[in-house]
């Protein structure tokens, strides 16, 4: 190895152990291709952690019975609304937290912290009221039989009861990642999953003097992991090393501030919840073409979510580049750091769909060997591929426009995609041209072109500059 090669490797790590160390939070200036490395580094480990979780938590439970799963399912459904509003709060806090942190308005991102925090926990109340006392009637209306209500409402019961450790989880990492502590944000999400990953067999099987909980002992591991976090979250809130450390005199309601917060997060809001539906709708087309064909295709959209994270991860970077400079008065960083991350994604998501588009059916076969399965997931996966550079400027982007507070313009680019344009053509293709499943494909890469052309051509326009939050 050459002299040159071994210091880019060195440069290479000392940058990553800055990154995940959080050393590194000014991003106003300096170079914007270290500044995304930093602020990426440390988001993408936090999704990672976020989906190994998830694939650990379904396998465990999956060892309960079919009922256990089902329940999941059908929960998840449900909590669906929680996740919705969570998230979209959490893009108002991040977008108003990083706005105030370029403007240096240090006091100002404190206050707006407590708002986001205690609108979180006045929603997750109501919520949680609901689901103690009826999560029986939950699982009813959702169409449960009455065996999987018998067993599988404790976890109901837990999981949205307790919904305020997912609320709190999503916003007070969202404050981290807006004032540029994204490692403290990736630390969290290593704790809650850590701790979800070692308490699920024991509370669903038992150990010791822990009885055997079913699949209500999922739901107990993991609202004392995600709580665990939580109280870690809190402790570096007041007494830790975030650049936001709030005092006790800051705990003080400010309806001005707590409005604006509701304000910008309705956009962020009705883009999760146009998505989760339009996904829910192609689901249901799909169920048309046969079980076989059903599983090609959730296999392949498992598989796309994983190598989707470091995408998110870079395009969470992008917002909170993008909030920070606008708030520092420097519009033009802001529009130069969201070109680069978006150059940097492009490369990333380009060579993944290079492997997807010749090894699909190598892929789905290593979760499934039915050929159908294989046949309908390897093409699910081969079309979805030729989009991928296109998405990777389109995630991009669409966050910048929430970093600087924007989320009307997303939201509207979202139901002209998804909406207007993706499911009707999603249904007209598979059964009315009769391309089946194929017609379905070429939909969801189409779309996901169009959103990223009309991104791009109205984040140049530049209006997203003028926002104020």
């Amino acid at each position: 190895m050459t002299n040159s090669h071994t210091s880019s490797l060195k440069k290479f790590f000392s940058y990553f152990w800055i990154a995940v160390t959080g050393k590194e939070s000014n991003f106003t200036s300096g170079s914007i291709r270290k500044a995304i490395f930093m602020l990426s580094i440390p988001m993408i480990l936090e999704m990672l952690m976020e989906s190994i979780f998830a694939l650990v938590d379904i396998a465990y439970v999956s060892q309960v019975s079919v009922n256990a799963v089902a329940t999941i399912g059908l929960t998840e459904s449900v909590i669906t609304l929680v996740y919705a509003l969570a998230i979209g709060l959490s893009m108002a806090a991040t977008a108003v937290v990083a706005r105030r942190i370029g403007e240096e308005d240090v006091a100002g991102a404190r206050v707006a912290a407590v708002q986001a925090i205690a609108l979180g926990i006045l929603i997750s109340i109501v919520f949680g009221i609901v689901g103690i006392f009826y999560a029986k009637e939950i699982l009813g209306l959702m169409g449960a039989e009455s065996d999987l209500i018998a067993e599988g409402h404790g976890y109901t019961q837990f999981l949205i009861g307790g919904n305020v450790t997912i609320m709190l989880l999503f916003l007070i990492n969202a404050i981290f990642r807006g004032a540029g502590d994204a490692s403290i944000a990736m630390w969290t999400l290593v704790l809650s999953n850590g701790l979800n990953i070692i308490l699920d067999p024991i509370f669903i099987f038992g150990l010791g003097p822990i009885p055997e909980y079913g699949v209500m002992g999922a739901a107990i591991a993991t609202n004392i992991g995600r709580g665990t976090a939580v109280l870690f979250q809190i402790g570096i809130l007041f007494f830790g090393w975030s650049r936001i450390k709030l005092m006790l005199k800051d705990v003080v309601l400010n309806f001005k501030v707590m409005l604006n917060l509701i304000k910008v997060s309705i956009g962020g809001i009705a883009q999760f919840l146009i998505g989760t539906s339009s996904w829910v709708f192609l689901m249901r087309i799909m169920s048309e073409f046969g079980s076989e064909v059903l599983a090609g295709y959730t296999i392949a959209i498992r598989v796309i979510l994983f190598t989707l994270m470091p995408s998110w991860g870079m395009s969470n970077a992008a917002a909170t580049l993008v909030g920070q400079n606008l708030g520092a008065k420097q519009p033009d960083r802001a529009e130069t750091s969201v070109w680069i991350t978006g150059k940097y994604n492009a490369y990333f998501m380009g060579l993944v769909s290079v492997i997807y588009f010749f090894f699909a059916d190598n892929i789905i076969s290593l979760f499934n060997d039915n050929p159908s399965v294989v046949e309908n997931g390897g093409l699910c996966l081969q079309i979805i591929a030729l989009g991928y550079v296109f998405y990777a400027y389109g995630m991009v982007v669409t966050q910048a426009f929430n970093g600087a507070g924007d989320t009307k313009t997303p939201t509207k680019i979202n139901l002209l995609a998804f909406w207007i344009y993706q499911l009707p053509f999603a249904y007209l293709a598979a059964l009315t041209f009769e391309w089946g499943a194929k017609g379905v494909f070429i939909a969801i890469t189409s779309a996901e072109v169009l959103l990223a052309v009309i991104a791009m051509v109205w984040f140049k326009k530049g209006k997203w500059k003028e926002v104020q939050v």
